[in-house]
């Protein structure tokens, strides 16, 4: 959202929605089902603020696998093979010396 407003404040206004990658299928299903369930009434305010952009279509969530989450690399510790294709697809390029 922070981006989206710096871009539109430059004079960049993106008219579809933002695709979120999350490889968690609950916070998916909680993000497009406006009913309240027993179950989810204690969830944080942040998971409402991400129904609300859904509902708006400002962001959608997709769906990937964690082995796909590219994000795992900066928080999760990885086989190197992994760390490897996951700098790849970053674009990072290793220091060879």
């Amino acid at each position: 959202m922070w981006l989206r407003q710096i871009l539109e404040a430059v004079g960049s206004n993106q008219t579809s929605p933002t695709v979120i990658y999350c490889d968690n299928s609950s916070t998916i299903k909680l993000s497009q089902n406006p009913i309240m369930h027993g179950r989810s009434k204690h969830i944080d305010v942040r998971f409402h603020f991400l129904r609300d952009l859904t509902r708006n279509e400002t962001i959608k969530l997709q769906h990937c696998n964690s082995q796909e989450q590219i994000a795992n690399i900066m928080t999760k510790p990885v086989k190197l093979e992994d760390f490897v294709r996951m700098r790849n697809q970053l674009g990072v390029i290793a220091n060879v010396n």
